[in-house]
């Protein structure tokens, strides 16, 4: 390892793509130019639950410029079902007259332009045999069933809950949520004889790649998906989706590519989204405030078919030392779409459960919650006994807490006033499994110190290209600009889906291994060659730094020099990442698409996780109860930073998210019908500049050698856990009352 490591790790970087990002340069899928394409309009079911009956498609096709109509009278058998999130059994689209749920796909309408093909999609006639949907809990018809899987528990919980002094019983809940990112849902498809190419913006292009090949029962070599930008993700786009396969049959068909381009509406109900969740929570604590028990039960809405749930019951467990716990995961199926991955999936929904319970039990104590966490603050999991890689949870605590001044809080509700305003003071812990998957790559070192960096990585606005981009320059001596960053197609090198915080861990690790081989090429034959400065020296002493080879004593040797010894021109490098823990078919798995992320909860050695904490202000009117949010404050310590710029900013965003999680986002449900009423960014409502004041995101140092080669643990989920619960406890503080079914809003507090 070259002696320098860390030169550019670390350091504020702009990001590599800023630039065509702010001009328009940068293609994002749908932007990219076909020859003569076909435009693709969806028709969506207007019921929930039923069948269809039959459709007239009179008026449709009359309709100027209509080209084809595809249902499930014309296409059903050709595309085979699709697969759920978790890779079994989900609901399907037109591959008969089934209706699963609110705004399904039953149609797609191709035409000539856009416009034809909306106007003609308004004109199909859907006759449907109505049958009554299930629509949430409590909703008739609705199958509970307890999913046994791998539930933590340690100890006699029951018996210890029983026992114990001081004790917080209470149910708490979670809406349904939907995470509509700024970039419609869109699919351009393009045949040239047997190769099909798809355009898509996604998550997890080799996976998107094996899941259309599956369908369309063709070889995966055969397909090339195309996913250099991505306008944002946060899951909806990791998941196949059932569209695609669906444009690609309708190109095949008309024998010309095919755009389409999903409504803003149609975002909500043909893609994925959080389901809503219930929890049943049970402390049980000493009078000095050590935990004797813990019982966190929660319920999931799936679909009819689907058997996905997030189950975060697997992090809840093991945040605090306990002696006795107990879990439980029930899955609700209704007459919903199936859910899926969404920012931090188990830890947002179950963490509110579990952090607003704490901060009840602080106040049953008459005890500061900070301290209360201290008190139960642990270095190995409470379940399996296993020591955590790192573990700075109270470093956030009580860095976060200085920076907010939470010293000069009064504990008792209602206590802060200024003028009309009551104000509270919140925090709650956040928490995230630290993930990788295998992952390759392919570098090229030219003569003149440029290099480029080919790998089929996804940017789904994060900045990940320039965590590759910083990495490979850092290990190899050269400067950010002097890295090119190809991503974004499947006929490159494979790497995990964007998803689970993995990203920066699964590419960087990779990245620099490769980077290493190309050092230790240049080094060995340098050693062994007798014109050589380093003739004789050890390897291992030698370095890449500033387009040269540097050993000790500053000896120097200009890269093009070191590089002839090994190549007649450019030095090309293959790089393969196994991490410790994955099955030896992880590799063959990742080429196939179906690769899956190594887990921080599911490692034999250590429990890896990420940590953190937030601190908000929330201003309540005495009378009219609007709530202001002036003022947050959160700490996450998240083992290497690459790059610091793009980190607090990913950080702060997930932040902000958590307040509109906690305030102001809720997908409506009309319970009769069950079919979704809010789905537009009019009616479904997020934070916006005038809600959300100063938000102050502080970076943790944390070295972590355990958890992979580079110690880095992944922020893309962690800034949204447990802000909900922080916002929360904040308003039990400013009003008295507390608020256990989310979003918080005026009337809960009137």
């Amino acid at each position: 390892m070259a002696d320098d490591a860390g030169r550019l790790i670390g350091k504020p970087a702009v990001r590599v793509d800023g630039k065509i990002k702010v001009t328009g340069v940068a293609r994002y899928p749908s932007d990219e130019p076909v020859l003569h394409p076909a435009y693709a309009y969806l028709v969506t079911s207007a019921i929930a639950k039923g069948r269809v009956r039959g459709m007239n498609l009179d008026a449709a096709r009359a309709t100027p410029g209509v080209l084809d109509i595809l249902n499930h009278q014309n296409v059903n058998g050709q595309v085979q079902p699709l697969l759920g999130p978790d890779g079994k059994a989900t609901t399907t689209s037109m591959d008969g007259d089934r209706v699963w749920s609110d705004g399904q796909i039953v149609a797609v309408v191709l035409a000539e332009t856009y416009e034809a093909a909306r106007e003609a999609a308004y004109k199909v006639v859907v006759d449907y045999d109505v049958e009554k949907p299930s629509a949430t809990f409590d909703s008739p018809g609705a199958d509970a069933q307890r999913k046994v899987e791998n539930d933590p528990k340690v100890g006699d919980a029951a018996a210890a809950f029983a026992s114990a002094p001081v004790k917080i019983d209470e149910r708490y809940s979670t809406p349904t949520q939907h995470h509509n990112p700024m970039e419609l849902f869109a699919t351009t498809c393009v045949w040239d004889g047997a190769k099909l190419t798809v355009y898509e913006a996604t998550q997890n292009i080799y996976g998107l790649r094996g899941s259309v090949a599956r369908q369309l029962s063709i070889d995966p070599s055969t397909v090339l998906t195309v996913s250099h930008y991505c306008g944002g993700g946060f899951g909806s786009k990791g998941p196949a989706n059932p569209r695609t396969a669906w444009i690609a049959l309708a190109a095949k068909r008309l024998r010309r590519p095919v755009k389409l381009v999903a409504t803003r509406p149609q975002g909500f109900t043909t893609t994925t989204y959080r389901a809503e969740t219930r929890h049943h929570v049970q402390l049980g604590a000493t009078r000095d405030g050590k935990l004797t028990a813990l019982v966190h039960e929660g319920w999931e809405v799936a679909s009819r078919p689907s058997s996905y749930t997030v189950s975060g019951t697997q992090c809840t467990a093991l945040v605090y030392a306990c002696p006795n716990v107990t879990t439980a995961i029930n899955v609700v199926h209704v007459d919903r779409s199936t859910a899926g991955y969404m920012r931090g999936p188990p830890t947002t929904p179950y963490m509110f459960a579990l952090e607003s319970a704490i901060d009840e039990l602080a106040y049953a104590l008459n005890m500061d919650p900070i301290e209360l966490r201290r008190i139960n603050d642990t270095q190995v999991d409470p379940i399996l006994g296993m020591a955590f890689s790192s573990r700075s949870l109270m470093k956030c605590l009580d860095a976060a807490a200085a920076r907010f001044g939470w010293s000069r809080r009064t504990p008792a509700p209602g206590s802060m006033r200024e003028g009309d305003w009551l104000i509270g003071w919140g925090c709650a812990a956040s928490t995230y499994p630290s993930n990788i998957g295998s992952a390759t790559v392919r570098i090229s070192l030219t003569p003149t110190g440029k290099a480029t960096v080919q790998m089929a990585a996804h940017e789904i606005g994060t900045g990940a290209y320039t965590t590759v981009a910083v990495v490979a320059a850092d290990r190899l001596g050269l400067q950010v600009d002097d890295i090119t960053v190809q991503p974004g197609e499947s006929d490159l090198p494979p790497v995990p889906r964007a998803g689970g915080s993995n990203n920066a861990a699964s590419t960087c690790n990779v990245v620099a291994k490769a980077c290493e081989e190309v050092r230790s090429r240049l080094a060995m034959a340098a050693a062994q060659a007798n014109d050589s400065a380093f003739s004789g020296a050890d390897p291992a002493t030698l370095r890449l730094a500033g387009r040269a080879l540097v050993g000790p004593g500053g000896r120097r040797e200009p890269l093009a020099k070191a590089l002839a010894r090994v190549t007649g021109g450019t030095l090309e490098v293959h790089g393969e990442s196994l991490p410790e823990g994955l099955p030896p078919t992880a590799l063959a798995d990742l080429y196939k698409g179906t690769d899956a992320i190594l887990r921080g909860e599911q490692r034999k050695d250590v429990r890896a996780f990420a940590f953190g904490a937030h601190f908000v202000e929330v201003r309540i009117h005495r009378q009219t109860r609007e709530i202001r949010t002036p003022r947050a404050v959160s700490a996450f310590a998240a083992g290497t930073i690459i790059n610091p710029f793009t980190a607090r900013s990913q950080l702060m965003g997930g932040a902000i998210w958590g307040l509109g999680s906690a305030l102001h986002e809720a997908t409506e449900i009309d319970l009769p019908t069950a079919r979704l009423v809010n789905t537009n960014f009019a009616d479904y409502m997020v934070p916006v500049n005038a809600d959300v004041g100063q938000v102050d995101v502080i970076l943790v140092p944390e070295v972590d050698t355990r958890v992979n080669p580079l110690g880095i643990k992944g922020i893309g989920e962690i800034g949204i856990v447990g802000m909900n619960a922080a916002l929360a406890n904040a308003v039990f503080h400013a009003t008295g009352k507390r608020i256990r079914d989310l979003p918080i809003r005026i009337e809960k507090l009137l």
